[in-house]
């Protein structure tokens, strides 16, 4: 039977080109130690899964006959390990990839022979499979949504055509981590970042600090979440309210930021709801967490608020260095993403205080998700002014004034950090 790590990667796998399904945040939550070996194993198969299934396609003896995905799936987790993996022994690829390819859930048994026979002969040399693989064309990794979303995240920068496998290649690397203290001494091993006030990284070589997280000492939060939230806002803030609020980094933020205001902390999905109540809980933060459509609680009478928040629902494109999946998903549901969108915003514009302040952000590049909107919402509420609260670096070429920007959309070339974008305005 397979290891329990090498069949959490297969149904990771399954769910991806099999359901069309992310890979959920908890699939490698009971792996122990050999979660490592699983989430570089995964990494890789979902990073250059083209090239690995145009590096079988020429050995097969159809070529053109479609191969089932349990092949699939084990002939990729074989060939990753052989290729990538040298701490992994020729036996160890060879024959899990084949108990895979014998199982009857992950894999398809008529082809367990024809997976033992690629995989021995591809492991007779494994330095020259590795360079078989990485000398095949990188576009083989990349869907046309990829293709789609990396030129939309250069163009406000006015970046030249080769900017683009330039961005591909650093999106192959898995992300370092940023943190944030909330309390208390930072443990050893976590440096101040050189560019942004707050933020902490993680020394090469340092331990990974789940004992100071658990405790409630700091928290991870990706550095385009800090930067967004390092606004320059000077007026008095009495009311927020964080409009998606789960899983709680950035009301967390919000909470230190201003000490003593309202906090109004909206979700509508249960389990994240229990989540973020238990996470702020856990860092001692005040917020009334309301169950709801933020849309729908939004278009309600109530009161109004000298800040908003609202990290809307999205495709999630700026988020391929975390989750490589993300090319291989279908990404059919765009029109109703930006519907959702513009239904929050306007429900949120009109919750907001005279003098208030409403950021939007999306983890996306695409303009119909973040630019598209700020363009609409000017029209659609002439009472609402852009509000440079961001350093003018954090904006594109022609964003900003007086050095400062409205417009939250760093450099992808030059951040580093998911790829965010958002707008702030304000009410006149």
């Amino acid at each position: 039977m397979p290891t329990p790590a090498r069949l959490h990667v297969a149904h990771a796998l399954h769910e991806v080109f099999g359901e069309g399904g992310r890979v959920p945040d908890i699939w490698d939550r009971d792996l122990g130690e050999d979660a490592h070996l699983a989430q570089a194993l995964l990494g890789l198969c979902l990073r250059r899964w083209g090239r690995l299934q145009a590096w079988v396609k020429p050995k097969l003896k159809d070529p053109d006959r479609g191969v089932p995905l349990g092949t699939r799936v084990a002939l990729a987790v074989g060939l990753a390990q052989l290729a990538w993996l040298p701490g992994v022994s020729d036996h160890a690829a060879v024959n899990e990839a084949v108990e895979l390819a014998a199982n009857r859930e992950l894999g398809f048994v008529p082809h367990k022979g024809l997976v033992n026979a690629l995989l021995r002969r591809a492991a007779k040399d494994r330095a020259a499979l590795a360079a078989e693989l990485d000398a095949l064309p990188a576009t083989l990794d990349r869907s046309p949504a990829a293709e789609r979303a990396l030129t939309a995240a250069l163009a406000p920068h006015a970046v030249e055509a080769g900017g683009l496998e330039t961005l591909w290649t650093q999106l192959q690397q898995p992300p370092r981590l940023a943190f944030r203290r909330l309390k208390g001494e930072v443990p050893e091993g976590l440096i101040p970042d050189a560019d942004l006030a707050d933020c902490l990284r993680l020394e090469e070589g340092a331990p990974f600090p789940r004992p100071w997280l658990e405790a409630a000492g700091g928290m991870v939060q990706d550095r385009s979440s800090q930067a967004l939230l390092a606004y320059a806002w000077g007026r008095p803030v009495t009311r927020i309210l964080d409009a998606c609020a789960a899983p709680g980094g950035k009301t967390t933020t919000l909470a230190l930021r201003h000490p003593g205001a309202s906090l109004t902390a909206l979700e509508v999905h249960p389990r994240r709801v229990a989540r973020l109540r238990q996470t702020l809980q856990q860092r001692g933060i005040e917020a009334q967490v309301i169950q709801a459509d933020a849309a729908e609680w939004l278009e309600q009478p109530g009161d109004a608020f000298d800040l908003i928040l609202l990290d809307a629902p999205c495709s999630g494109s700026g988020t391929m260095q975390k989750h490589p999946e993300w090319p291989w998903l279908a990404h059919d549901d765009l029109p109703r993403l930006t519907g959702i969108q513009r239904r929050l915003l306007s429900a949120a514009a009109n919750r907001l205080a005279p003098g208030g302040l409403l950021i939007y952000a999306v983890c996306s590049w695409l303009p119909e998700e973040g630019v598209a909107h700020r363009d609409w919402l000017a029209e659609a509420h002439p009472d609402l002014r852009p509000a440079r609260v961001w350093p003018a670096a954090m904006g594109a070429v022609g964003d900003g004034q007086e050095g400062a920007t409205a417009t939250f959309r760093p450099h992808p070339l030059r951040w580093e950090g998911e790829g965010f974008q958002g707008f702030a305005v304000e009410r006149r």
